[in-house]
This record gives structure tokens, C-alpha cells and sequence, in this order.
């Protein structure tokens, strides 16, 4: 690492308006998995695949308890959100020596192809920390294997 000497000149160096116009161009939807909402609240990462029959999605929410989510479709856009509030004392002599609580949530929205999910069969269950959506898809929107037609 080479020590640089500044002097006001050094075009090396990023400036306070170089970083600014990074922070300003930056896409808002591309954090490159830094996972900060514009609160500075942590998002929880999640991956979703597409199956031939599903859409399965994971939220990774340790600490939670299922009753802490909400899990909304409104049309075609999946919203799944939390809220948890945990509260720790540590008592000495009837006076706190220490008081500690924390309110976590978060809320993540996607947008699910038009006509193609069947609403009344999509499931949830939370186990170790991941929160696992099964989102299936209707009869007619799965891909049909290839039909071979014969010539005559």
C-alpha cells in the first residue's frame, strides 16, 4: 500500500463529490446484497425458484416465531412482512442494572406473474429460521412437455 501525499490536486483520491455522485447514480434496487432498507433496518435475504409445478420462496428470519409474519397476495403482489418486539431485564436488588429491548420488522414485496398462481393452495410453514413459501402454479400455466406432430 503506497502512502499518498494530499494536496488538493490528486486526482487519485475520491473526493466528498465523487462519493456524493456515486451514492446519487448508484441503482436504489441494487445493493449488491448489503440488505439495508431505507430505514437501516436489515432486510432478510430471500431466494425464490421456479419449479414446473411452483414458485417456492425462502425468507431467512432466525429468531422468529410464525406468528410474527404476514403473508398478504393482493392480486398478483406477494407481500410478506414482520414485526417482533423482544424485551430483556436483568434485575439486581429491585433496580435494573441493565434494560435491553429491540423491535424488529421488515416488509419484502413481489410481484407474481399475472393468472398464473392458484391463490387457494399456497402454503407456508416456518422451521430453523426459514420461512418457506410453496406458491403453485394454475393447471393451465404449467409448461407442457413438447407435442410431437406427424406429417402424412
Amino acid at each position: 500500500m503506497a502512502i499518498v501525499k494530499w494536496n488538493g490536486n490528486n486526482r487519485n483520491l475520491p473526493t466528498l463529490q465523487s462519493w456524493f455522485d456515486d451514492f446519487l447514480n448508484r441503482d436504489p434496487f441494487n445493493w449488491d446484497n448489503r440488505n439495508f432498507s431505507a430505514t437501516d433496518s436489515t432486510l432478510p435475504s430471500v431466494n425464490v425458484k421456479e419449479t414446473e409445478d411452483n414458485y417456492e420462496v425462502e425468507v431467512a428470519a432466525p429468531g422468529m416465531d410464525k406468528k410474527d409474519f404476514h403473508i398478504m397476495l393482493d392480486g398478483n403482489l406477494l407481500t410478506i412482512s414482520s414485526e417482533k418486539e423482544v424485551t430483556k431485564n436483568e434485575e439486581e436488588n429491585g433496580n435494573y442494572t441493565r434494560r435491553e429491548f429491540s423491535y424488529q420488522s421488515f416488509q419484502r414485496s413481489f410481484q407474481l406473474p399475472k393468472d398464473v398462481v392458484d391463490e387457494e393452495s399456497i402454503g407456508a410453514k416456518y422451521e430453523n429460521g426459514v420461512l418457506h413459501l410453496v406458491i403453485p402454479k394454475k393447471e393451465e400455466a404449467k409448461k407442457k412437455a413438447p407435442k410431437r406432430i406427424e406429417v402424412h
